[in-house]
């Protein structure tokens, strides 16, 4: 159920959310990190006191320490879990994010389209410290099958241009057939992700691998590809969800650098390069 009328522009909770070097280690060790134990960029990943932090890693600061299945009811939503896949996701970084930290969120439900069979709910929130100032703002949407048709606009249709050359660089990522299963201890318990029945009544075949995981993925592959492996550079990370990756699947990675951004493709070169993250966009500089 969406009631268009109030839900948009309604006001998310605000909530206060603490992290510690331990739980960007968990992270990175989610995304893969320590997987060639002598080397010093995946080291970096996994240091004590500074551990390497992406800016992805602000996806799962709101959901540390949660055991419970996320709820989609919010001022005028109340949609069955079932329909829901991310859409998409943006962090805009003000500041590096510190190795402690404890911040408060603000936000709202900042658009909502209309896509006749389905409803897009945009979500927008920013992060503070306790000076106030910002130090990340968020950026998601969620596409819930069965919740259009409520007489909304269907909102613009953004793609973002792929360079006319051959890639920078083409990589493959590994993932493991137990990556959803470690990458749910961050706090994402969605079943769609760990229940096989729960998966195939959504209409998959098997167990889905998140999408912030595969975001992710992306994020420190192209870090450590054209970064040097220093997470440090990174200023923002967007994507939009295209398809699934299978737990297990590997991951294609082709990327694009540019002044100050880097440009990617996703998909799964075992299901024919079927898509996987489009409209994917690094930034870096400071």
């Amino acid at each position: 159920m969406i009631d268009p009328a109030i839900a948009l522009g309604s006001a998310l909770p605000e909530a206060d959310f603490t992290w510690t070097p331990s739980d960007i280690q968990l992270y990175n060790l989610a995304l893969g990190a320590g997987k060639d134990p002598l080397d010093a960029g995946e080291l970096g990943y996994l240091d004590d006191e500074k551990p390497g932090t992406l800016p992805s890693f602000a996806t799962v600061v709101p959901t540390l320490g949660d055991t419970e299945a996320p709820k989609v009811k919010f001022t005028g939503i109340d949609i069955d879990l079932a329909k829901v896949v991310h859409g998409s996701q943006e962090i805009r970084l003000h500041r590096p994010i510190p190795a402690h930290g404890t911040v408060h969120s603000s936000g709202k439900i900042a658009e909502l389209w209309d896509k006749g069979s389905a409803a897009v709910i945009v979500q927008e929130t920013t992060f503070t410290d306790a000076s106030g100032e910002k130090l990340w703002t968020a950026r998601s949407s969620i596409f819930a099958k069965g919740e259009g048709g409520f007489g909304g606009e269907r909102g613009p249709s953004n793609k973002t241009e792929l360079p006319e050359r051959e890639p920078d660089a083409d990589v493959v990522v590994a993932t493991l057939p137990q990556q959803a299963l470690l990458y749910r201890m961050l706090g994402d318990r969605n079943p769609l992700h760990s229940d096989p029945e729960f998966a195939q009544r959504a209409g998959y075949p098997a167990p889905i691998l998140h999408g912030l995981c595969t975001y992710g993925l992306t994020c420190k592959a192209v870090t450590d590809t054209l970064l040097d492996a220093d997470p440090s550079r990174v200023t923002g990370f967007r994507a939009r969800f295209a398809g699934v990756l299978y737990p297990g699947e590997a991951l294609r990675l082709r990327m694009w650098a540019g002044d100050g951004e880097i440009t990617v493709v996703a998909t799964a070169p075992d299901r024919d390069d079927a898509p996987v993250l489009g409209d994917v966009v690094l930034t870096h500089g400071w």
